[in-house]
């Protein structure tokens, strides 16, 4: 299945270069363009796009604003800003945007960093394995309310936590329970010495990693045992994680 792009600028013509350039590559498919905020929202909403090229000045609206909200709903989403001003880099990073281009920019920079996508997603990138053996975990149970009434965990059992539809799920092995706890409510419950808040969209349990590999220009994906579910992880927490495994 080709990868879905959404194009968000409001210069009809640089919407039609992206495009054409996107074109050139096989894999990818664009499914829009949008020139205001929230035209660009509802195709996002409609058409779930992985890869979204994003301007930052759009009229009458932010296209930082409009990437906060796309990365509520699927913190995966492969933001690309493409802007013809350097001084929104740090609130990019803040962001996690997967890059961020500076126009007037070269065809050969969009196809660098589509290539970069291709990459990632078709699992052709050298991967770091790390290898640990598992930390003794507490057996208190964590108590997680949600319509059911209230779920009863073991944490040792808990692969990742993650913000997913406006809602938290809680992942094991064989469970996938959903809360409307906020991750740093369920933060307080678990014992933060074997869980790591990876990301601000995610807690991992640090224990369950196996592999680590590059995912844009700030942050990384976490791969874990006994699940096809992956998290992401901020450059300063990957530093923290090659200090505890000695790396």
């Amino acid at each position: 299945m080709p990868l879905k792009v959404l194009i968000v600028d409001d210069e009809p013509g640089m919407r039609l270069v992206i495009e054409k350039t996107v074109e050139k590559l096989k894999g990818f498919e664009v499914i829009g363009g949008a020139a205001s905020t929230e035209e660009a929202l509802k195709l996002f909403y409609a058409q779930r796009p992985q890869v979204v090229f994003l301007d930052i000045e759009l009229q009458g609206s932010s296209g930082v604003e409009c990437a906060e909200e796309m990365l509520s709903i699927n913190p995966k989403t492969m933001v690309i800003f493409a802007t013809g001003h350097n001084e929104y880099m740090p609130r990019a990073f803040e962001l996690y945007a997967f890059d961020y281009i500076i126009k007037p920019f070269k065809i050969e920079r969009i196809l660098n960093t589509l290539n970069r996508i291709k990459d990632i997603t078709e699992e052709k990138r050298e991967v770091k394995v790390i290898e640990k053996s598992k930390a003794s975990i507490a057996l208190d149970k964590l108590a997680i309310k949600n319509k059911e009434g209230i779920t009863l965990i073991d944490p040792s059992e808990i692969i990742l936590i993650q913000r997913e539809e406006k809602s938290t799920v809680i992942y094991t092995s064989n469970e996938r329970i959903s809360t409307s706890d906020s991750l740093g409510d369920i933060q307080e419950k678990l014992d933060m010495t074997k869980f790591m808040r990876s990301h601000k969209s995610y807690i991992i349990n640090v224990s369950k990693i196996n592999k680590i590999y590059p995912y844009g220009r700030w942050t990384y994906v976490v791969k874990f045992k006994d699940t096809e579910m992956d998290a992401l992880l901020t450059h300063e927490n990957y530093s923290e994680l090659k200090d505890i495994f000695n790396l």
